[in-house]
């Protein structure tokens, strides 16, 4: 099978049976750090988390190529949506313009709440979030785009999306995110890591 394959003749430990993503190579696909760009475009995305935690993710869009850089990670746990605009706010504060974040759309919801959601709280203090997609089928669809993403591109001979060195948090799990096995097209949603 092509997963032993790659385990006992390329030493490839990062393959795992029934893994969402075997186009996963740590050699391809984690490179290390470098000066992005200011003129690069740079977006965030985010999945908030109080009792859980929650991450964020900063991509740089490679001019030429289009190609996914993931160059900053953070993953916190107990901090508050206010508090977390705040941090995000001082990291981005040193490195020039991040364009946009993409948070997820429950955070738009008021669950009673008379004031503002947390998403609007997080814009007012300047993180320029955007509401997640959320409709049915979204999740599937993500899958498969990062499918693409991690194939190695016919024309560049390299994937769409890399990652720094630096984002352990990230890079530690995804070889091993499971299949819902009953519904290969999706991850194991109550996987933990």
């Amino acid at each position: 099978p092509e997963n032993q394959r790659r385990q006992l003749l390329e030493g490839d430990w990062d393959v795992a049976e029934g893994a969402a993503f075997p186009e996963w190579n740590r050699d391809l696909h984690v490179i290390e750090p470098y000066t992005i760009p200011r003129s690069w475009t740079k977006f965030r995305a985010c999945d908030y988390g109080y009792g859980s935690y929650t991450g964020i993710l900063w991509f740089a869009v490679e001019p030429k190529t289009e190609k996914l850089i993931v160059y900053r990670e953070l993953y916190v746990s107990k901090v508050t949506a206010v508090d977390l605009a705040d941090m995000i706010r001082d990291i981005e504060a040193k490195e020039g313009k991040v364009r946009y974040g993409v948070l997820d759309s429950s955070l738009w919801h008021k669950r009673g709440d008379s004031g503002p959601s947390l998403a609007e709280v997080m814009n007012r203090k300047g993180c320029n979030f955007r509401p997640s997609d959320r409709s049915k089928g979204s999740r599937v669809a993500g899958k498969n785009e990062i499918h693409r993403l991690l194939q190695v591109d016919q024309f560049l001979d390299e994937p769409m999306i890399q990652f720094f060195n630096t984002c352990t948090e990230t890079i530690a799990p995804l070889p091993s995110i499971p299949l819902d096995k009953r519904n290969p097209e999706d991850v194991l949603t109550t996987y933990v890591h």
